[in-house]
């Protein structure tokens, strides 16, 4: 797709010549885009402190009904999302009504939906999940009305509910994106992009049960990781993004580390539940995320940099060397977290091909999707 692709989905009413975005922004557009890209960036915030609460009350605690707390942060970090791209699209309609020329920096380029609405595809995006994310929930309340309790964290309507909050943090994303070259922008892209990969590895739990030599979690773990990174320096311009991904997914490492079993074990005191007798008291989410990821990071940096002058088979060659990295490290990982002997080598050879032949293939698309994020807003802001 090409920015003048993009520009058949512009809202009824906007010719290209005043569809084409700005070169220049002021402090006013500045102003109006940050309120609403803030209250999207919350939402996610919230969602994710509800899921690293309800992993760690899964496990250390058991089963739960449909409103226990962690699960009301879930919902109300999603219909804080799901509000403010609402609003965003609104506002956007009424600019575009009033004969305003769209600014992509707000949301990035508008397009139209259903012939009535100028939606700015990153709130698009937002707020399509965030609606996927109510219709997952009902189903998810039906869910626990028949079962009583859930027994596992990967249950049907979880699994969609999960990918529609993926789908959330990916428009969240592109809100920052499109406003990149403001401060704002640039640090809620590290954010939400540390965001995105933190809520990403508890879906790799889905391949729990797959059987077989190579470990499916820690091979799926490395596809989704090297997809984030490869976007990341595929996005930007100049070096440093990718570590600062990567940097974002530490600190929210150590701050979940610490929080998730804390608040589980204070609301399991506070309801008047026993926690487990024959836990290992591992914070679960923040022990997936990868701990070496900096340093993956960087080595997938210092190839974007030929890859920028032209070389661009070298985004796959990094991909595929990230990949397998992650993978095995991620074996290496588990075992010191836990408690058990580090796997010997030829145990961790089909997880890091495994994690090598995906990474190769996470090279290649990220690139590309970092391509595609920029164009957004493919103007000068």
């Amino acid at each position: 797709m090409t920015a003048g692709d993009m520009t058949a989905g512009i809202a009824p009413g906007i010719t290209r010549e005043r569809a084409e975005p700005r070169t220049a922004t002021g402090t006013a557009t500045a102003s109006r885009g940050l309120p609403t890209a803030l209250a999207l960036l919350t939402g996610s915030l919230l969602t994710l402190v509800g899921l690293t609460w309800d992993v760690q009350w899964h496990t250390d605690v058991g089963p739960d009904t449909f409103f226990t707390l962690p699960h009301l942060f879930l919902y109300a970090g999603s219909a804080v999302a799901g509000l403010a791209s609402l609003g965003a699209v609104l506002a956007a309609t009424a600019g575009q009504r009033a004969g305003r020329d769209p600014d992509p920096v707000v949301g990035g380029r508008p397009i139209a939906v259903l012939r009535v609405f100028s939606a700015p595809i990153g709130y698009l995006v937002a707020g399509c999940g965030a609606a996927s994310f109510l219709l997952y929930g009902l189903w998810d309340q039906w869910w626990h009305g028949l079962y009583g309790f859930d027994a596992v964290i990967d249950s049907p309507p979880h699994i969609g509910l999960l990918l529609s909050v993926m789908a959330t943090l990916v428009g969240t994303v592109m809100v920052f994106a499109a406003a990149y070259r403001q401060t704002w922008g640039r640090v809620g892209t590290v954010t939400s992009l540390g965001i995105l990969a933190a809520f990403s590895t508890i879906v790799v739990l889905g391949f729990s049960n797959v059987d077989g030599p190579v470990d499916a979690v820690s091979a799926a773990l490395s596809w989704l990781m090297v997809v984030l990174v490869v976007t990341a320096v595929g996005f930007a311009r100049k070096p440093g993004l990718a570590v600062a991904l990567a940097v974002a997914l530490g600190i929210i490492q150590a701050v979940g580390w610490w929080f998730s079993p804390w608040v589980t074990h204070v609301y399991a005191d506070a309801v008047g539940l026993p926690i487990r007798d024959y836990i290992r008291g591992v914070p679960v989410m923040p022990a997936l995320m990868p701990m070496g990821l900096v340093l993956v990071a960087a080595l997938v940096e210092v190839f974007a940099v030929a890859a920028r002058r032209g070389n661009r088979w070298l985004p796959a060659v990094a991909g595929a060397l990230a990949g397998g990295l992650v993978a095995g490290f991620q074996g290496v990982q588990n075992a010191w977290v836990y408690g058990y002997a580090v796997p010997p080598v030829g145990d961790l050879a089909p997880t890091v091909v495994a994690g090598a032949v995906l990474g190769l293939l996470a090279g290649f698309v990220g690139w590309r999707f970092g391509r595609m994020l920029r164009l957004v807003n493919p103007g000068k802001a």
